[in-house]
């Protein structure tokens, strides 16, 4: 019987539904004439005898009439206010007609049976329509399997919602939960209301299939809350959608974006041009390691603004190296300058010298690494080798092809570190250094910059906290004392630009950071700038938690900048630079060559030691922790 209802066109359903009316159009001439005889106590028989001319014009006027009003268009789950009221106009007509007809025949009929006719005409086709849903509902519940729900918030968006519902074929809205007690126990929309503490029992009980929200008072972050809650019970939960979307606003929703990650500076941004730094790059072939990272990326937009001859991007990640091309050819589109993608390892020795050799590169920018803290110290091999041999080998490979000038972009972790990745980019440092004392007066400019976070790139704290808040908090800390320094990936690239065109050979540049901003303010100014409020003890009805999580393995309270704590003054403001002892050339290769039979043999321990006899200030405590967390 279904599939005979599926497959009728809409022109058969249409004629279905005429001849269903004309049927009941039949019925309440019946009903009324027979009314009428027992009223003015006539003959039935003869009453219907005498109205037979009329009928076929009534028929064929209720045909005309159903098409013109569009009754036999209307949709079984349609039929509500609107179709009953042109249902009743059709009625109207339809008497109006009788009228007419029945005094032209001269059948003197009595004006009560036509109203009459034309009641029980619109009675019978409302309640025809009513039983027809309720028919086509039961035959779909039966042929398909239902999905039960359950309905969060019991107030008139949740009852609207269970309307809707009802009509349709496969969902059976099944009970209410409410955080509001004083429905809890009662009756909403024939539905029973229940508290959400005991949602889980409910669900089992009521055989839930899934949960739909229906509770837009709530801010995002706390239906967020609610729904993970529910999802980790193990049901599917969905939420009713937006206004906007509703009102087919979506394409302007999905532009809004959240706050700029430069926002939570609390300092100016350094804005002060190039000036003569970009003549050191202008008309050269400038190499950018890590060319598709966040660092990467920027520098390769910044050195663009240089005008030079040639952009090399080297980078070990496809997909990143993809993205950062296209960009960057759109950006050169109508100038001399080519952009270069090479995909590879700057650990493969073979592939930078061809590289070098090839496109005569004249300036590297070193930012290739890995730099995650808590991946590194879980991998510590793969981070050594890629931060420390990588950076051996480019360098080395760069003095050999008398490249003019080698950037490092080192970091302030690598101050005493108390991780292996910021040990890793010590001895990257100490490389370096080794490599400007080899180099002297003639050969290759090597000097490295360090800095602490970037705002906005990946993996760092800005990105995550709104990432945290989108999905509906917490926020997570490690130490509500921990600070870090900040600045934004435009800055620091601009600044390791200036200092980079500034080098002499072997120099330690320090960019001015301003002052360590506490990661608690910081969420905090995150959240607040969503327009959400902090829930704590002072304020328990706040719409996003901040937790605490303590301290990861290699983890800092606070970052240094220098090893000596001396800051030299250059002729850029915002840029210093330092004296730091670094190892001698036997040193160094004794500390390289210990670190490779390490990787060789894969023993962590041994790089450990490594890591602890050569980086000042590194202790294998942080692997103790490590092991104990």
């Amino acid at each position: 019987m279904l599939n005979i209802i599926k497959s009728l066109t809409n022109r058969q359903k249409r004629w279905t539904m005429i001849a269903l009316d004309s049927i009941l159009l039949l019925v309440a001439v019946l009903f009324a004439l027979s009314a009428s005889a027992q009223n003015i106590s006539g003959d039935f028989y003869q009453s219907v005898w005498n109205y037979l001319p009329v009928l076929p014009y009534m028929l064929l006027a209720g045909i005309g009439l159903s098409m013109w009003l569009g009754v036999c268009s209307i949709r079984l789950k349609a039929y509500e206010t609107a179709a009953i009221g042109v249902t009743a106009i059709f009625a109207l007509f339809l008497v109006c007609l009788s009228v007419i007809g029945s005094n032209v025949a001269g059948l003197g009929l009595p004006l009560g049976m036509h109203i009459v006719f034309g009641a029980a005409f619109f009675s019978l086709v409302v309640i025809s329509r009513a039983v027809l849903l309720q028919l086509v509902l039961a035959l779909y519940r039966r042929a398909e399997p239902q999905c039960r729900v359950l309905i969060y918030g019991a107030g008139t968006t949740g009852s609207q919602l269970v309307s809707a519902l009802r009509s349709h074929e496969s969902i059976e809205p099944v009970a209410f939960v409410d955080d509001n007690t004083a429905i809890q126990g009662l009756t909403v929309a024939h539905l029973p209301v229940y508290t959400p503490l005991h949602i889980s029992d409910v669900a089992r009980e009521l055989n839930i299939n899934r949960v739909l929200l229906a509770v837009p008072s709530l801010s995002p972050p706390k239906q967020a809350q609610i729904a993970r809650r529910l999802e980790r019970m193990g049901l599917e939960v969905q939420t009713l959608p937006s206004f906007a979307q509703l009102i087919g606003e979506e394409a302007l929703v999905d532009k809004l974006k959240p706050i700029s990650a430069n926002g939570f500076l609390n300092r100016d941004e350094v804005s002060q041009p190039f000036s003569d730094a970009a003549e050191c790059y202008a008309d050269k072939v400038v190499m950018v390691s890590g060319a598709g990272g966040s660092i990467g990326s920027e520098l390769c937009r910044q050195v663009l603004e240089c005008r030079p001859t040639k952009i090399v991007l080297y980078e070990l990640s496809e997909l990143a190296l993809y993205n950062a091309d296209m960009e960057l050819r759109q950006l050169v589109e109508g100038t001399a300058i080519r952009i270069v993608p090479i995909l590879g390892s700057i650990t493969d020795t073979r592939q930078v010298r061809k590289v070098l050799d090839e496109h005569q590169v004249q300036i590297i920018l070193h930012a290739a690494a890995y730099k995650h803290v808590p991946l590194v110290e879980a991998n510590p091999l793969a981070g050594l080798v890629n931060n420390v041999f990588g950076t051996q080998a480019l360098a080395e490979q760069a003095a050999k092809a008398n490249v003019e000038r080698f950037m490092l972009i080192s970091s302030d972790k690598a101050v005493r570190p108390a991780n292996i990745m910021g040990a890793s980019k010590r001895l990257a440092e100490l490389v370096v250094q080794d490599m400007a004392r080899k180099a002297g007066n003639e050969g290759t400019i090597f000097s490295m910059v360090r800095f602490g976070n970037v705002l906005g790139s990946s993996g760092s704290v800005v990105p995550l906290f709104q990432d945290q808040l989108s999905r509906g908090g917490p926020l997570t800390v490690t130490d509500r004392g921990v600070a870090r320094y900040f600045m934004t990936v435009q800055e620091a690239v601009k600044l390791v630009l200036q200092a980079g065109a500034m080098a002499h050979g072997g120099e330690v540049f320090v960019l001015d950071m301003g002052k360590p901003v506490p990661i608690m303010q910081l969420a905090r100014q995150v959240i607040e700038s969503a327009g959400y409020t902090v829930r704590d003890e002072e304020n328990p009805e706040g719409d996003i938690e901040i937790a605490i999580t303590g301290l990861r393995p290699g983890e800092k309270m606070t970052e240094e900048l220098t090893l000596s704590g001396e800051l030299l003054v250059t002729k850029h403001s915002k840029i210093f630079s330092t004296r730091e002892d670094g190892l001698s050339e036997i040193e160094i290769a004794s500390a390289l060559r210990r670190l490779r039979e390490a990787f060789v043999a894969s023993n962590e321990e041994m790089a450990r030691d490594v890591v602890e006899n050569w980086v000042e200030g590194f202790e294998k405590s942080s692997d103790t922790a490590r092991k104990t967390s």
